[in-house]
């Protein structure tokens, strides 16, 4: 589906500064020398999965091994992250949640991503993908959309059983530990690359979860379908 090409201009919105005002409400529009491409809602819940991923991160690491003690100090102990944990981890997926209920529709893959699962993704990371027909999202971060889904709900059955152990088979709490670990572990790499990509390796990509614009040659260059439904440009870059 098309984005619906908007454009507003700075003179449309009272304000020190047009695009974050207008960022708070819509988003897929121009504003100056700006694209929105988040709205307020959506970074709000985007920092909260962020937020309740880290919780979890710090209170179940000392659980995990005494490797990672020291950083039960940071809650006031190590009975405060046993009780602390579960309940972040309920949050995390209650906020995950939301975000799969607001970006879904847009994270089906089309069937010109399908060679994302494969070699093309190594190539993304080498800087070698150059398709000029990537929408808002690319194959990639559509893929990446469904398995931070898939392990949210992993964690959580996982999760549940070790919360409450007598309730289950001894079958059953050793396949949630294993489950459990071998989430995480995925989990905690797949975020590494994610914070990579969002900051160093594709500079100006931050903003858009901070203050929810991008520049238009950012999008030109990273988004080119997206740019040109939204700016309504059709022009190919040579």
């Amino acid at each position: 589906m098309s984005t619906r090409p908007v454009t507003i201009t700075d003179q449309a919105v009272t304000g020190a500064d047009p695009a974050v005002q207008v960022a708070s409400r819509v988003e897929d529009v121009v504003v100056g020398d700006e694209i929105v491409r988040y709205r307020y809602s959506t970074r709000v819940t985007h920092w909260s999965v962020a937020f309740f991923f880290i919780v979890c991160l710090l209170t179940g690491m000392p659980i995990w091994t005494p490797v990672f003690g020291w950083m039960a100090h940071l809650f006031g102990g190590l009975h405060v992250c046993r009780w602390l944990h579960p309940w972040a981890g309920l949050a995390f997926f209650a906020s995950s949640l939301v975000m799969i209920a607001q970006w879904w529709r847009k994270m089906i893959l089309e069937k010109s991503e399908r060679s994302w699962v494969g070699p093309r993704l190594f190539q993304y990371m080498r800087y070698e993908d150059h398709d000029q027909n990537v929408g808002k999202f690319n194959g990639g971060q559509k893929l990446f959309f469904w398995a931070a889904a898939v392990g949210a709900l992993g964690l959580l059955v996982s999760g549940v059983v070790l919360w409450f152990p007598p309730q289950f088979q001894q079958w059953v709490r050793e396949t949630a530990i294993l489950l459990h670990d071998v989430t995480f572990i995925g989990f905690a790499v797949a975020i590494v690359f994610h914070i990579y990509l969002g900051t160093a390796a594709e500079p100006g990509t931050f903003r858009a979860m901070t203050r929810g614009t991008v520049t238009k040659p950012w999008a030109r260059l990273h988004h080119p379908r997206w740019y040109r439904e939204v700016t309504r440009d059709n022009s190919r870059p040579r």
